[in-house]
């Protein structure tokens, strides 16, 4: 049998690294064709000054499975969005599924700082590329995505409305930035219905992507280790596990009920069955609510 995705094209805009890459990387696996965009190429870093590249990521599609195809773009320039859906609609004519995981704003971030000691320039940044960026994009993606009835609209952040609504992301900037994108998955969700479209919102649980993983000085293979410095660690999930969630709600004929909400990892593994790489179903939003936030001791016992 062909992989669920077979003929149908993706974009993943912020593919370079990190939940992004991975999302590109399982929609291939099941058979999406997937542009991977992002400004860190072979030839020039963006601000984020890492190594990854989207060309790397294009290639980990195409070695997945499917057909993988790197375009540099910077979001927050109307005319190279413009383009880059041009290309698309030039290449493919149609576009099934949209990934806004655009983001970049690590190193501006300043944490627990009140707003009057913010610095201003940093933080507006953070603002342009977490929501400039993903609306630029809708804008000029989504009319090709609606031509076809059944296409996917999936806004990446970083915890659900639920969380977000409850806490204090530690910076006025970053708080606002991830309210934010849950509410773009809810906006649209209502825009994309008449066209029998869909749109979401989806965080993944504690993201073990190559900066976290360096953070906690370990790489994937020993990542266990980094419950030395935290022992909550041991309920980190890798990209590929969000990557999966995209995919199974991306092959889902009935994705449609999950139309604006605010979606998680660990829930739609539970809902589709799929697994982290290590077969296991970590479950961080339950396990945060049940074990760190009342202060319980770390243990990943039956929350994966």
């Amino acid at each position: 049998m062909n992989p669920p995705l077979t003929g149908k094209v993706a974009l993943v805009a912020g593919a370079t690294r990190g939940a992004g890459r991975q999302i590109a990387v399982q929609l291939g696996a099941a058979g999406a064709t997937v542009y991977a965009t992002g400004r860190t190429t072979r030839d020039r870093r963006s601000e984020m000054d890492r190594p990854e590249t989207i060309e790397e990521t294009a290639e980990l599609v195409t070695a997945a499975g499917g057909t993988g195809v790197a375009v540099a773009v910077d979001h927050l320039d109307p005319e190279q969005v413009r383009k880059l859906v041009e290309r698309i609609d030039a290449e493919q004519g149609r576009l099934d599924v949209l990934v806004n995981d655009i983001w970049g704003a690590d190193p501006l971030i300043t944490w627990e700082k009140p707003v009057w000691e913010q610095p201003l320039d940093a933080g507006f940044r953070t603002l342009r590329l977490a929501v400039d960026t993903h609306i630029i994009t809708s804008h000029f993606a989504l009319p090709l995505l609606i031509r076809r009835p059944g296409g996917l609209v999936v806004e990446i952040g970083d915890g659900t409305k639920a969380y977000n609504d409850a806490t204090y992301r530690l910076s006025v900037f970053y708080d606002l930035a991830k309210v934010s994108v849950n509410r773009l998955g809810f906006t649209q969700a209502h825009e994309l219905a008449p066209h029998g479209c869909t749109a979401l919102a989806l965080t993944p649980g504690w993201l073990r992507s190559e900066a976290m993983l360096e953070h906690f000085g370990v790489t994937e293979a020993t990542w266990r280790d980094g419950a030395k410095t935290d022992p909550h660690f041991v309920m980190s999930e890798t990209p590929a596990f969000v990557g999966r969630a995209v995919a199974a709600l991306a092959a889902d004929p009935d994705r449609h009920r999950w139309n604006g909400q605010s979606l998680d990892s660990g829930g739609l593994a539970q809902e589709y069955g799929f697994t982290d790489l290590d077969g296991t179903r970590p479950h961080w939003a339950r396990y945060h609510d049940e074990v760190v936030a009342p202060g319980k001791p770390a243990d990943d016992s039956g929350y994966r």
